[in-house]
């Protein structure tokens, strides 16, 4: 039975008309047009406060949803999203047995799109899950999409959580009961015995272990311990049932930076 990966979208966006192209359409696009036709029916200073950002980003957004069209001139998902998770992710300098392996296995949460494949076809946007939405048809995005993510994301085997807990709560209540969800935890161990979660270091580590399952071609969620990249090893006593605790060598240098 297949996993599924399950990650955050990233806040930047870019397009990318020239490279792969995508290969179909979100599953939940039906909603997404009702989210869109709401969203352009907001006057701009009511998009800035749903949004919660500055005037430049709320203008180019404003922007964004009057002319958006959500079928054409569209980016595949996995390379429309620039953030640190996607730079450690590194999916332009795939293989074609990476992208095949993402393409089955990786679902990509997002509150305007729902849940993307990672060659489905996207259009910049900015609507993070945890966005304000009030209107007479939802109280907010979790309500708007109810059950429908952990349906589409259509578990058959376990689910490895990487995604924020923001992005996670739209998911994993909604689940069928007794599937298995696998939730890595990447931090560093204090003084006083505790692990702590940075997240800087948290969403690069959620990149590379993407890219080492896909490289690998994982399909046993008991082999992710094998991760070993930025210095994060899997520590065994400080781990839970579908809890892998990774522990991160502080004493040893990245990128010339020695850590504490």
């Amino acid at each position: 039975m297949p996993m599924r990966i399950m990650i955050s979208p990233a806040k930047k966006m870019n397009e990318d008309l020239d490279g792969l192209p995508p290969s179909g359409l979100p599953v939940l696009l039906e909603e997404t047009e009702r989210l869109l036709t709401y969203l352009r029916g907001l006057a701009l200073p009511e998009l800035k406060k749903l949004l919660a950002c500055n005037d430049q980003l709320a203008d180019l957004n404003y922007r964004r949803y009057q002319s958006m069209d959500l079928r054409e001139r569209l980016t595949p998902a996995l390379l429309a999203y620039e953030g640190i998770q996607y730079r450690y992710m590194a999916p332009a300098v795939f293989s074609q047995s990476a992208l095949d392996y993402v393409q089955e296995h990786l679902r990509i949460l997002s509150g305007f799109y729902g849940v993307l494949r990672p060659f489905d076809g996207v259009t910049p946007y900015r609507l993070e899950m945890q966005a304000k939405l009030r209107t007479d048809f939802c109280k907010d995005l979790y309500d708007f999409w109810g059950g429908k993510l952990a349906e589409a994301l259509s578990p058959d085997g376990a689910v490895i959580d990487l995604a924020s807990g923001e992005y996670s709560r739209a998911v994993v209540p909604h689940l069928p009961a007794g599937t298995r969800v696998v939730t890595p935890v990447f931090g560093e161990l204090r003084s006083d015995g505790k692990v702590v979660e940075k997240g800087v270091h948290v969403k690069m580590a959620r990149g590379e272990m993407v890219r080492f399952l896909a490289e690998g071609r994982i399909e046993d969620p008991e082999d992710i311990v094998d991760f070993e990249g930025l210095h994060f090893r899997y520590c065994r006593q400080r781990s839970q049932p579908d809890r892998p605790v990774f522990l991160r060598d502080v004493e040893k240098k990245a990128d010339g930076v020695k850590f504490r």
